[in-house]
């Protein structure tokens, strides 16, 4: 068992968080009444931002202390809205939100993961007809290995977790959100995930 704090209670972070608790995690919720993230965030091992990222680099920031030697997981993407309310454009182009936290929680371990999915795969990928993968990106050997950990809890086998390397790596799959509003157009919002076929 794991102490894990989600930041973040609507779609990706409340169905992460009743998933987490499923596996026998000690999960703790925060919401965006002042001081939940704090306490959350200070109590706990694993710290899962699924705050909306447009805003997840001023929220964090502001928690540096309550996450320093923690594990940061950044399911995250930051993006500006259409006028459907769809993702368009990359706030960080060049870089990535990721990128971003890690710079500015340089004693936190960020690593990134589940972001390339709609959020019912992050927890239910072997739904899907085909194999979906689940990325890694970070500059701790030791974090992405507790992380793969807890994707195996949510159901991802092994051979379904790949791991790209360091946070830079992270720039990929988050620029792989600008699928998402084409597909969405195309076929409707039926759970989809990018997938490395071999």
């Amino acid at each position: 068992m794991t102490t894990i704090a989600v930041l973040g209670n609507g779609r990706v972070g409340g169905n992460l968080a009743a998933a987490l608790a499923r596996a026998g995690h000690d999960v703790t919720v925060a919401d965006r009444t002042p001081g939940a993230a704090a306490h959350a965030a200070r109590t706990a091992r694993i710290v899962i931002n699924a705050t909306p990222g447009a805003g997840s680099l001023d929220r964090l920031s502001a928690l540096r202390e309550e996450l320093r030697d923690t594990i940061l997981v950044d399911v995250s993407n930051a993006t500006t809205d259409g006028p459907d309310g769809l993702p368009a454009d990359l706030i960080y182009p060049g870089s990535s939100l990721a990128e971003q936290l890690q710079e500015a929680l340089p004693e936190t371990r960020v690593v990134k993961t589940l972001n390339t999915m709609l959020f019912p795969v992050m927890t239910s990928p072997a739904t899907l007809s085909q194999t979906p993968t689940a990325f890694l990106s970070g500059e701790d050997p030791q974090a992405k290995q507790t992380v793969r950990e807890l994707l195996t809890d949510l159901g991802w086998q092994e051979d379904w977790i790949t791991d790209l390397g360091g946070i830079r790596t992270a720039r990929a799959t988050e620029a792989a959100i600008l699928f998402v509003p084409n597909v969405i157009r195309s076929t409707g919002f039926t759970p989809f995930a990018l997938s490395i076929a071999r």
